[in-house]
This record gives C-alpha cells, structure tokens and sequence, in this order.
C-alpha cells in the first residue's frame, strides 16, 4: 500500500509575478507556519515603514538593498549580494534599491497580510500601523 505524501513539491517559476507599487515585483508561497518570498527591487524602489508579527530574513541574491530599521528608522543596514539581514518580530523598517535587487525573504510565522491580500503598504496604498 503506498505511503501517504508528506511533503510538497511546489516550482515558484510556475507563478506569475505579482506586480506591487512602482519598481516592485514579487512570487510568494506559504506554508503551514512560514513564507518565502522572491522580491524584485528595482533601483530607485522604496518600500515605506511597516511592521509585522513575522521575523523576516532577507537574502540578497543579487543587488544592494538599504534597510532603514526602528521607530525613528535611525538604524541603517546597507545589505548586498550575499548578504543576509535579520529583523525581528514587529520592528518598523523601509528599504531602498540601491541598484536593481532579487532578494528572497524568509517570514515566520507566515505572513496572513500578504495572502489575505491586505498587504497596501506593498501596493503603494495607505498604510495601517501593522502594515
């Protein structure tokens, strides 16, 4: 009798970008606990300010990112190619593409704003104070 499956294979390709405000594209997918992103940033990108309960890794494959991280974003992080930066669990934080960007994310816990779709912050929209 064949075993029941356990994992799953999925091929991110296979999804279509998902074009979010100006100069930011991204493929995402969502486990039962986490959620790894493909972002692309392109130069002159800015993401505003957010927070959110996940922790966030984001490596950079390619490019240069600038994380500005904290209430008054006086915190800054120039991260480049393979470069990894960790923010906490529900630290304010914005970032700027240096140079065009493919940056993976790594969320945990998985992020329920991005796949309810209440992620305006993303899509250039008025923003909440959880992002």
């Amino acid at each position: 009798m064949p075993s029941t499956p356990v994992g799953r294979l999925h091929r991110l390709e296979a999804t279509p970008r998902e074009k979010m405000m100006e100069r930011v594209e991204r493929r995402f997918l969502s486990g039962e606990r986490c959620t790894l992103a493909q972002v692309w940033l392109y130069r002159g990108a800015l993401v505003p300010s957010h927070t959110h309960e996940s922790e966030q890794i984001s490596y950079i494959v390619n490019g240069a990112l600038r994380f500005r991280l904290g209430t008054e974003r006086s915190e800054e992080h120039v991260v480049r190619t393979g470069e990894v930066l960790v923010i906490p669990s529900s630290v304010p934080h914005a970032a700027e593409a240096l140079e065009d960007t493919y940056d993976l994310d790594f969320f945990a816990p998985r992020r329920e704003d991005w796949i309810a779709g209440d992620d305006a912050y993303l899509r250039g929209k008025a923003t909440s104070p959880r992002g």
